[in-house]
């Protein structure tokens, strides 16, 4: 039994709309850029940078939690927590050396010093877009080694945004030029597919027994 077997079986159990819903929404998902939240402490800001996530088309988030372990806010993250795949850290190191493995490029955010404005940012190479705490953002110390910085240009006495907010322009600010680029930024046809089963798991009743039965066959 292969994966597209099992997942040909589970559509059968889901609507004509639910099937095509799939199809449009895989077609626009990405992994060429991800994001990642650094021990953000209100719990409705990871929810809603998830959520941005889903509504723009990132797949992955990365979640470090070294001081402030939290669970995802369901109430803000409207179900987004379902499609979005969620990774949880707890140190920011093991988070970028995994990251860097990957051929992402880390590249943080600050509101200050010589960040490059974001619609300047270099988007011809995957890059993992950090965020920080409510109060302070990212450490000196990150900041400096990351391979980029970027900030949102702003023209009024304050000077910064809620992460939630910075999150979501910074997200759909790249996503949309990456979508009217010629960059290879769809998901690999086998990414498509373990995603396409992921899904429809969480959307059939009973679908482990489902399985178990059809493994029988």
């Amino acid at each position: 039994m292969t994966n597209q077997n099992l997942l040909d079986y589970l559509l059968d159990f889901l609507t004509p709309r639910r099937r095509m819903l799939f199809e449009k929404v895989l077609s626009e998902r990405t992994n060429y850029f991800t994001v990642a939240t650094q021990d953000v402490y209100q719990l409705h800001n990871t929810s809603a940078v998830l959520r941005s996530c889903d509504v723009f088309g990132i797949q992955n988030i990365h979640v470090i939690e070294e001081r402030n372990p939290r669970r995802i806010d369901k109430e803000i993250a409207m179900g987004a927590q379902k499609w979005v795949d969620v990774n949880r850290y707890n140190s920011t190191e093991s988070c970028v050396d995994e990251l860097r493995q990957k051929g992402y490029r880390i590249v943080a955010t600050s509101p200050h010093g010589n960040a490059q404005l974001l619609q300047d940012f270099d988007i011809s190479s995957p890059a993992a877009v950090f965020f920080g705490t409510e109060k302070k953002g990212l450490s000196e110390d990150f900041i400096e080694n990351a391979d980029a910085v970027l900030k949102i240009p702003m023209y009024g006495f304050t000077e910064s945004l809620n992460i939630s907010v910075s999150a979501a322009i910074i997200i759909q600010s790249l996503t949309l030029r990456l979508r009217e680029s010629n960059y290879n930024w769809r998901l690999k046809n086998e990414e498509r597919e373990e995603l396409h089963l992921k899904w429809a798991r969480k959307s059939v009743k009973n679908a482990d027994e489902l399985i178990k039965n059809f493994q029988k066959i």
